[in-house]
C-alpha cells in the first residue's frame, strides 16, 4: 500500500481527515511521575486508550520532534514508543521535522525518519530545490513527503508571497510539486491563509495530480475548518487531505473542566471529525 491509499483507507475507516497533532507542552501535561520522556509517552498512551475505547479517532497523527527532541535522549526515546503504540492502531503517522538538505545529509535523515522511526510521512522544505526531496522519494518510493508551501505562520509572506515573474513565491513551490510529483508528494498549506490554499489548490487540480495536502492552524491558531472545506470540497477525493490541530485537543481538559485530560482530548477529536462532517 503506498501512502495515498493509506491516506484514502484511514480517512474511510475511521471517517476522519482530522490530523492529530501530538506536540507535548510538558508544563501542560497533567502527568507529574517519572522523566519529560516517561510523562509524555504516559500522556499520548492515555489519550489513545481514550479514543479506542470510545471508537474516536484521527485519521492521522503528526508528532513535532522537536518538541520531543528538547529533553535528549529521553524525550527521543518518547517520540519512537508514541510512534510505534500510533501505529500498532493502525493510525498513519506524519513525523513534523522540515528537515531541507541534500545528498547523504538527506539519505541519513530519511532512513531516520523512516526506518528508526517507522513514520508513514514527513514534512519538508523545499529551498534546496529537488535535490532535498529526491532522497526520500527514491530511497521510500511508498511514503509521504509534504512539502512547506504556504505556512500558517504570521511572518511567512515574507519569503512564501515574495512575487518573482510576477508570481508569489508560494505558488512556484506549488508548480514544483506538479514537476516533482511522485505518488504520496504533498503539500503544507495553512488554514490561516484559505485564500492561498484555494490557489494552490487550483494549481494541483489543472495538474489532474492526487496531491494531499496537510493543513495546520485550525484551533489555537484561528484558522476556519468551513472555509478550509469550502477549498477541499473542490477536490475529487476529500479523504486525501489532512486538516491539523494539536494544542486544541491535547489541551481540551483545560475548558471542559468536567473531563479527565484523556477523555477532553477525545471529545474534542470527536467535535471536529463532527464539525469537518466527512
Amino acid at each position: 500500500m503506498n501512502y495515498i491509499e493509506m491516506l484514502k483507507n484511514s480517512a474511510k475507516k475511521y471517517s476522519s481527515i482530522v490530523c492529530l497533532g501530538l506536540d507535548p507542552v510538558i508544563e501542560d501535561i497533567p502527568e507529574k511521575d517519572g522523566t519529560p520522556g516517561e510523562r509524555i509517552f504516559k500522556f499520548y498512551d492515555n489519550i489513545l486508550n481514550a479514543i479506542v475505547k470510545k471508537n474516536i479517532f484521527p485519521g492521522a497523527v503528526k508528532p513535532n520532534y522537536a518538541f520531543y527532541a528538547q529533553y535528549g535522549i529521553d524525550g527521543i526515546v518518547s517520540l519512537e514508543k508514541v510512534i510505534t503504540i500510533y501505529k500498532d492502531a493502525g493510525i498513519p503517522v506524519i513525523l513534523d521535522y522540515k528537515r531541507g538538505d541534500i545528498g547523504k545529509t538527506a539519505a541519513a535523515y530519511a532512513k531516520e525518519a523512516f526506518d528508526f522511526f517507522k513514520a508513514d510521512a514527513v514534512t519538508l522544505s523545499p529551498y534546496l530545490g529537488y535535490d532535498s526531496i529526491e532522497p526520500y522519494i527514491k530511497g521510500y518510493p511508498d511514503k509521504g513527503y509534504y512539502i512547506l508551501t504556504k505556512t500558517s505562520n504570521a511572518s511567512s509572506g515574507e519569503i512564501q508571497d515574495v512575487k518573482t515573474e510576477g508570481k508569489d513565491f508560494f505558488l512556484h513551490i506549488a508548480d514544483m510539486i506538479v514537476k516533482w510529483y511522485h505518488p504520496g508528494i504533498g503539500s503544507v498549506a495553512g488554514a490561516t491563509y484559505p485564500e492561498q490554499l484555494d490557489k494552490i489548490n487550483s494549481t494541483f487540480l489543472d495538474s489532474g495530480k492526487e496531491i494531499p495536502f496537510l493543513i495546520p492552524g485550525v484551533g489555537t491558531q484561528g484558522g476556519s475548518i468551513s472555509e478550509v472545506m469550502a477549498v477541499l470540497r473542490k477536490c475529487p477525493d476529500v479523504k486525501i487531505h489532512r486538516i491539523n490541530a494539536s494544542s486544541s485537543i491535547n489541551y481540551a481538559y483545560k475548558k471542559m473542566k468536567d473531563l479527565k485530560y484523556d477523555e477532553a482530548a477525545a471529545e474534542a477529536l470527536k467535535q471536529m471529525n463532527e464539525e469537518i462532517g466527512l
